[in-house]
């Protein structure tokens, strides 16, 4: 038997009036199910880290805020009030909480060692220290003083940025700062990508 969406509906709709009818009162059924899943929970107002459209989202925690207790995300949903989405989510935005409870996700730095065939765990401390010594080597190693005619062009092409769409104006105006101080030529940020 083929049904159809319109018989689906019909069927729905007549089986909820029989219920009514016949005394059933569904209204401390939807009541229970409407606070069981984030009653207890805290909620904190984030952005969505995956396009340039920067919709606002409630990631909704449970955990007694206690020394040694993780809080858990137990749901993700988009904020009403935000003005860009007004509540709505896109498909990556609604699976957000599938990409922070991943246990793939990195939660350290790692680096791959030239010639290593695996990744190993560092400290933040040995990141950053590592990061600027290599960024000072390539612009010590190409930075580009003057042009072919001798005009003074003081940039650094072989370094590239791009920022993230969740960043603050006042973050990129000091990253852009710290940037072009660097000589760097090629910056973008994914709001424009």
């Amino acid at each position: 038997m083929e049904v159809s969406r319109r018989t689906f509906f019909k069927a729905g709709l007549l089986g909820g009036v029989g219920l009514t009818v016949f005394g059933f009162d569904a209204a401390p059924l939807l009541a229970q199910t409407q606070g069981l899943k984030i009653s207890r929970t805290t909620e904190t107002r984030s952005t969505c880290p995956y396009c340039s459209v920067s919709c606002g989202v409630i990631i909704h925690t449970i955990g007694d805020k206690a020394k040694n207790v993780t809080p858990q995300v137990v749901h993700v949903e988009g904020d009403p009030d935000h003005p860009i989405n007004r509540g709505t989510l896109c498909p990556k935005g609604s699976s957000l909480q599938q990409d922070i409870m991943n246990e793939r996700r990195l939660t350290k730095p790692q680096v791959r060692r030239p010639g290593s065939t695996k990744w190993e765990d560092i400290s933040w401390d040995q990141a950053i220290s590592d990061i600027a010594r290599l960024v000072k080597k390539t612009r010590d190693d190409t930075f580009i003083a003057t042009d072919s005619e001798g005009r003074t062009v003081n940039r650094l092409e072989s370094i590239a940025f791009t920022g993230g769409c969740t960043d603050t104006n006042e973050f990129n105006f000091l990253v852009v700062k710290t940037m072009r101080s660097l000589g760097l030529t090629y910056i973008e940020n994914q709001a424009r990508v």
